[in-house]
């Protein structure tokens, strides 16, 4: 399986340690981790990285980089990693290389800030879940978000996701969001 990927506008990459860069960018900025917790040290950043750069599922989990097709420019990052129900973070331990992990896999992103209100989060989270129903076992990909996040909600909304009430995830109930690989084929063949 090819884990680099293309859209119109963008290439995901599995993330290494060299996208620390964007990492450092992102998760320092408090508007960019408004809806997710504080921002982290730098020294946190560079901790995360192993785990970060970890793939499980024949690399279909794991953590994509964003850049600019044309200029190469770090946009942000796209995930599928294991969805933690009573923890408030993911659990990475369970991210093995040629295993998928049991329970919800579920898709999230960020983008730094001078790359919002483009649309690269939703033709990222696009292409992603495209690889996930055409290259991987993944039957359904699940997404949630802090509710005042109406952003994150039309990215999903544009994706194809379709709420299903509420859902328990990172230790408290939040929105669940959810695309079937039948949803996603049927939307597929729409005009």
């Amino acid at each position: 399986m090819n884990l680099v990927l293309y859209s119109k506008r963008l290439v995901l990459a599995p993330f290494d340690a060299s996208d620390v860069d964007i990492a450092i960018e992102m998760f320092t900025d408090p508007d960019v981790l408004r809806f997710v917790g504080g921002v982290l040290k730098e020294h946190q950043i560079h901790a995360e990285m192993s785990d970060w750069t970890k793939r499980g599922g024949n690399g279909c989990i794991g953590i994509w980089c964003i850049s600019d097709r044309n200029s190469d420019e770090k946009l942000g990052s796209v995930a599928l990693l294991p969805m933690p129900i009573d923890k408030d973070d993911t659990d990475f331990s369970i991210v093995l290389p040629g295993q998928m992990p049991v329970g919800d896999v579920e898709i999230g992103f960020f983008l730094k800030r001078s790359a919002w209100g483009r649309g690269y989060a939703t033709e990222a989270c696009q292409r992603l879940v495209r690889m996930a129903f055409q290259e991987s076992p993944l039957t359904e990909v699940v997404a949630t978000f802090e509710a005042g996040n109406v952003a994150s909600r039309n990215v999903l909304e544009k994706s194809g996701f379709v709420d299903h009430g509420t859902r328990r995830c990172y230790g408290k109930d939040g929105p669940d969001y959810r695309i079937t690989r039948q949803e996603w084929l049927r939307s597929q063949q729409s005009p």
